[in-house]
């Protein structure tokens, strides 16, 4: 028997799309482009009721075919307010390829040229959040591939205006029930609109349950009504602070790029020069960590790795190779990658188990089985600092402390070369000099290369070997508590060794071949997990990355961008939690260490 085809779509003789799970429409078979104009553009008062505003969030259960979205965009080019930003969070438990929605799109030529931005950017496979950057629109997307109710529990916006439209309250109830709408309000800004096509009883009841005023309006093409509801208050006053951030090195650079994406550019300040830390290697391997646990940790590597590969690509300047092999260092590991490999963390095909015979076919001598990672990247670090960091400011900032309006910006004197509102803490291994309460231990790293030769490929197995610009890089040490930031000779030698032990015919090339280095130091912590978020009032901190920070950085600085200035982050509020600077601080409280009230983590004394 063939297997059942597993797209959520079909198409009927007159090529218009339905759902296989609900037996319903996409969208109206009198104009689904005319019906969401009428329905939820319109329903939600657009493009009035952004008028004048720097940020504009909207939301919407039923990604589907992405034909809202896209009218919405249109609309958006067309009337976007000056400097304005506008960010989207749709909900899709059941996603469309882009053939798919190419295909039921089709019918709408006047739409194409933001259709294939859209299409061209599509959102992928794997569950959780997807960002797609729109920034010729000054527009960011976010879908969640998951239900409804698990998204908006993770989802931190709030949304000014809400577009409802699940399939028919009759074939899909879960989409329209008090406990989701109750949802919905919770994640509504004073003053939003929701619009529906339905003026179904249960709809309109969950909606007033919620605490909307819900109004009948007349409907679209063949119905007679449909609804919009509103959120009682009135819209917030939006905020334009003073950024600064301290530190050019891959952190400080996301954080500029995030910021200048939300449409607030920031001032960023380095006391030697970009990348002058471990940001300054040659290369840095853009890599998950696999952990086989499948929890919060895992899933926040996956995201940021993905994130990671997403921003990179645009950057082809800084690319040098595609595709890492991890070996198997030890017999847990065969077990382990298959794990991971079959967890829908990562992209279908990004995690192929590879057997002994196949890595070596690859490396060009004996090694152990592995797992071949197909989207990790080894990059340059110069040219991604260049693009995302050039505004930088030559300064050296000793200190930060509150101001009578923010926070002051000091030099080895006390005297004030800045004031900002909200200021950013991306030190990397001077985190502890500036916020003295950091819970971050130093890590001493040395890569050695050589020039003249060529990797077969990047590989890893606890060390790594990696192609370079003219030449091969390996390494690399990782000694805790050593603030040492000199090359040493002796460190290139247990680089070679470490790499003579898994490759050595690759070694043995090395031996008249002379080798160059660079030591840095980073910062880690003791769950190994990052830190990202707020330590006081309009004070944050993102550190604490190790040996990931090309990985971890750019994902997590939009998260702390979103934060400082009130809008939605790409990051599930769950694995939020997990990279709070509190954490450390409510762990010692659970033990009794701490006593209630006592934060000695927040706050610069």
């Amino acid at each position: 028997m063939a297997a059942p085809d597993p797209s959520p779509i079909a198409f009927d003789a007159d090529g218009q799309p339905r759902s296989r799970l609900y037996d319903d429409v996409y969208f109206s078979r009198a104009g689904g482009l005319a019906e969401a104009r009428a329905v939820f553009l319109a329903g939600c008062g657009l493009p009035e009721r952004w008028a004048g505003r720097r940020r504009f969030t909207v939301a919407e259960l039923g990604f589907g075919t992405g034909l809202n979205v896209i009218a919405l965009l249109q609309l958006w080019r067309a009337h976007r307010p000056q400097g304005g930003r506008l960010s989207i969070f749709s909900v899709e438990a059941y996603r469309l390829t882009a053939d798919e929605a190419r295909r039921a799109l089709a019918s709408w030529p006047e739409l194409s040229d933001i259709a294939e931005l859209l299409l061209a950017r599509w959102l992928g496979a794997r569950p959780g959040f997807h960002r797609v950057d729109l920034a010729e629109l000054g527009a960011t997307l976010d879908v969640a591939v998951m239900q409804a109710e698990e998204a908006l529990t993770a989802w931190s916006g709030a949304a000014d205006a809400w577009f409802l439209d699940g399939f028919a309250p009759a074939k899909n109830p879960a989409m329209w029930s008090e406990a989701l709408m109750r949802q919905v309000a919770a994640r509504s800004a004073p003053g939003a609109v929701a619009a529906t096509y339905t003026v179904a009883g249960e709809v309109r009841r969950a909606l007033a349950a919620a605490g909307f005023d819900v109004e009948r309006r007349p409907g679209f093409a063949g119905k007679r009504q449909r609804l919009e509801a509103r959120r009682r208050g009135a819209p917030r006053p939006e905020r334009s602070p003073r950024v600064a951030i301290v530190g050019a090195g891959i952190a400080g650079a996301s954080l500029a790029r995030a910021f200048a994406a939300l449409g607030a550019p920031a001032r960023l300040f380095e006391t030697e020069r970009i990348g002058a830390g471990a940001s300054g290697n040659p290369v840095a391997l853009v890599t998950p960590r696999l952990d086989a646990g499948l929890g919060a940790p895992a899933r926040l590597f996956a995201h940021a790795f993905a994130r990671a590969v997403a921003l990179y690509q645009s950057l082809p300047q800084a690319l040098i190779h595609r595709g890492v092999l991890q070996l198997q260092a030890g017999p847990r590991d065969a077990a382990r990658f298959a794990k991971i490999a079959a967890s829908g963390l990562f992209e279908p095909g990004a995690l192929v188990l590879l057997s002994a015979d196949e890595v070596a076919a690859r490396l060009g001598e004996a090694t152990p089985a592995g797992l071949m990672i197909r989207d990790a990247l080894t990059v340059e670090p110069a040219p991604i600092l260049e693009a995302w960091a050039a505004g930088a400011e030559a300064a050296s900032i000793q200190a930060v402390r509150p101001g009578a309006r923010g926070w002051r910006l000091l030099d080895g004197a006390g005297a004030a070369i800045a004031e900002a509102d909200v200021v950013c803490l991306a030190a990397g291994a001077r985190l502890a000099a500036l916020w003295p309460q950091a819970p971050v231990a130093l890590v001493r790293g040395q890569q050695t290369w050589a020039n003249g030769l060529a990797a077969p490929t990047a590989a890893a197995w606890g060390a790594y070997l990696t192609p370079m610009r003219g030449g091969v890089l390996f390494g690399a040490t990782y000694d805790r508590g050593d603030a040492g930031a000199e090359r040493r000779a002796g460190d290139d030698r247990r680089n070679l060794a470490g790499l003579r032990a898994r490759l050595p015919q690759f070694a043995a090339r090395l031996g008249a071949v002379e080798l160059s280095g660079r030591a840095a130091v980073r910062a880690a912590t003791a769950d190994h997990l990052p830190i990202a978020g707020e330590i006081g009032p309009g004070l944050f901190v993102l550190g604490g990355l190790g040996s990931r920070g090309f990985t971890l950085a750019p994902l997590l600085a939009e998260h702390v961008a979103a934060r400082a200035l009130g809008a939605p982050s790409p990051l599930p509020l769950d694995l939020a939690a997990i990279v709070e600077p509190a954490r450390f601080a409510e762990r010692a409280r659970r033990r009794g260490r701490l006593p209630l009230g006592d934060e000695p983590l927040f706050g610069l004394r």
